[in-house]
Parts: structure tokens; sequence; C-alpha cells
């Protein structure tokens, strides 16, 4: 079996296992040949009688199989596709990876692959909630590990919220991103998207009207010229993009932890519109109306995460953008901002109510550079993230 456009499948024992059939089948119908691995607790879910007549290919079981390992052994199987695809990714499975645990044929082969890794976890959402899996997660991102879901929705125990696999068509999509090769394949890339949401107190907060549509096309647009993407994102109107890594926060100190995390990164994009003020001290318990008096709220800066980034002595990016927001003097306001961050680009709006930009579904930018301001006509924001994905590839490859 020769590499190219082929995905080794893990498919681990939970309940969503019956979706990697309908995986297989899309993976089948993109062009994309799978090689099969399931554990033992898969087949209690699914029979490998199913897998192999979908796949086209032999299932392998068992690490201990003489016949197998003559045929195509462990090491050689980890290392003959693209990709390893793990879906469902229980919470037992990924403890074992996050371990570095070999002790049967999916956990061995995940030790000794030297290929990218996309996990699909799966599992109540108490087990996903739990420290240890958060922990387990968080180890296997730190050891190169992509994730795409899981998703919120309700579960085959009958309770409701994240834990559930992503769809198998948005693991297709995931799968088919991490395949393309482009001008961007290799590039580590971090986007920022959406706004901030900073307490006022529980049931209260300061944001703005950022839809994080904008951040979310650019993401997908260089995830489709084959770069790796992690998208930083704050509670947005609309939904992350597949095939990206995602990491959702909600205020401007957990976007600067996230995104610190993410470096080191060949670019860095700022597109979220991070609340400059937060709440020095947000209540903890709702503030109640008092007569006729309005409560007085003490502001605190929030940190510059964009100007943090810019100035990194060590670790910086090689290229660095921001995003400016404006309502007068756009071109002058977001030439300061460019020089007083120390960012290389600045990507420059009119946000005021009559444009329509901020929510909607177009924009008209004018791109700041250390060679003056280039003005691009209005367009969608999805053609806009297009012309800046080809700007900034040309850059990198430079």
């Amino acid at each position: 079996m020769a590499p190219g456009n082929r995905v080794l499948l893990i498919i681990s024992g939970g309940i969503a296992a019956y979706k990697s059939l309908e995986l297989i089948r899309l993976l089948k119908k993109s062009g994309i040949d799978v090689s099969p691995v399931m554990t033992p607790s898969a087949a209690e879910f699914v029979t490998p009688l199913s897998v192999s007549a979908l796949s086209g290919e032999k299932v392998y079981t068992s690490l201990f199989d003489l016949t197998d390992e003559a045929e195509m052994g462990h090491i050689q199987l980890s290392r003959v596709a693209d990709l390893v695809v793990v879906a469902p990714a229980t919470a037992h499975l990924m403890a074992r990876a996050a371990q570095g645990q070999a002790d049967d044929l999916a956990t061995t082969v995940l030790l000794a692959t030297d290929t990218p890794v996309l996990m699909a976890p799966a599992m109540n959402v108490r087990m996903w909630d739990h420290p240890a899996t958060q922990r387990n997660c968080e180890q296997l991102v730190r050891d190169g590990v992509q994730f795409v879901g899981p998703n919120k929705g309700s579960m085959a125990c009958g309770e409701y919220g994240s834990g559930r696999m992503a769809e198998p068509s948005e693991i297709c999509q995931a799968v088919q991103a991490r395949l393309t090769t482009g001008p961007l394949t290799g590039k580590k890339i971090v986007v920022t998207s959406g706004p901030t949401h900073e307490p006022i107190d529980p049931v209260r907060y300061i944001a703005n009207r950022s839809s994080g549509a904008q951040g979310t096309a650019l993401a997908v647009a260089l995830r489709d010229l084959g770069a790796d993407v992690t998208f930083v994102t704050g509670p947005a109107d609309v939904a992350p993009p597949q095939g990206v890594r995602v990491v959702s926060v909600q205020t401007a100190f957990e976007m600067q932890l996230a995104v610190s995390e993410a470096l080191p990164a060949d670019a860095a994009i700022f597109a979220a519109a991070v609340s400059d003020f937060r709440i020095a001290q947000p209540n903890s318990s709702k503030i109640k109306k008092d007569g006729d008096a309005a409560p007085q709220l003490e502001f605190a800066l929030n940190p510059d995460i964009l100007a943090g980034i810019a100035q990194l002595q060590d670790g910086r990016p090689g290229l660095v953008v921001g995003f400016a927001a404006e309502t007068d003097d756009v071109i002058a306001h977001a030439t300061a901002k460019r020089s007083r961050k120390g960012c290389d680009w600045i990507v420059a709006n009119d946000v005021r109510p009559d444009t329509g930009i901020m929510g909607g579904t177009e924009n008209a930018v004018t791109l700041i550079t250390a060679s003056g301001s280039e003005s691009w006509p209005r367009m969608s924001k999805t053609a806009v993230a297009q012309a800046l994905a080809q700007r900034i590839a040309d850059t990198l490859s430079e």
C-alpha cells in the first residue's frame, strides 16, 4: 500500500462507532483510501465485516496476530498512510494515548506513527468535562494531535452537552483539509476571531457587535491553502470552521492565554474584536436595581494581545497582522495603530453603522504595510479572506 490520499482509520469502542461506517463511505467517495484498525471493543458496536466491505480493505484488530504481523507489521501499518484518524476517540483511548501506552494494536500504532493524527472525541458530557479528560486533551495537543469536535448535542445516554462526535461529513472535511497541499502546507498560523465577553456579574457582560464572520472566513481560506490553523474564537455568531484546531474563549485574558499556548507559529492574524476594557471587579452575584441610582462600575484595561505578540523578543511569528475597526479617519488611525503595536500589517475597515460591515456579509478593507496603504474594493468577506490569505501565502513564501 503506497501512501497517497490514504488514511489509517482507528475505530475505538463507543456507541458513535456506527458513524465510522458513514465516514468510510464519504472518504472513499472523496477518493481517499481507508486502512481500518478496530479495537476489540469497537467490534461490539460494528462488525469488522461491515468495515471491510465499505473500505475494501483488510481490517486489522490484533497486535498479536502472526499473520497480520507478517503481512503488515504494526510499525509499517503506522506509517503507511498520510493521516491517522481516530473516530470515535473514546476517553479511554485518549487517556492511554496521552500517556504513551501501547497495550493493543491501536495504541501501539499511535505511539509508533510519525504521521499526523486527527482525533474525533466521543463520550458522555461529564466524561468530556472531567479534568482528567481535559488534561489528556491538552497533552495530546502538545504532542501534535489535532481534533475535530466534539460537538454539543443529544447523547445516546439521553443527556445533552459537549461530547457528541462530530458528524461524518465534518470529519471528512477535516481530513480533506489536512490532505490538501498548497502554498501554506507546513505553515502554522494562529487566527483570532469574534468578540470577547467581559463579565459585569454572572448574567451581564460587556461585548461588541463583531459576528466573527471575517475571522472565520480567513481561517477557512488559510486552511484551503494548506495551513495548519489554530482558530482562537470568542463567542461569535457564526459557527467555527471545520478542518482547523478550534479554541473557544470568553474573555480577553482567556484569548491571550490561548494565543500564547498556540505559539510558535509562522504567522498570527488578529481578527478578533477584543474588548479594550473590562470591569475591574466583576460582581459574584447579580447586581440589583437600587431605586433610581445606577451602579457605578470601575473599568480596567484589558491586555493588548496584538502588541504583546508583535513585540516579542523571542518566538515572534514571522508575520503579525492586526485588524482595525474604525469609525473616522480610518487610514490615519490604522496607520498609527500599526506603528504603535509593532505589527507588520493592519487590515483596516470603516465600521460606521451605515456601512453595514460589522455583522454583515461584506467588507471594504485597506491593507496598511510598511510600504503604505492599499484600499480594496467592497466585496464579500469570503473574497476578502481569500485575497488576504493569498497575500499571506505570497509573503511567507518569500
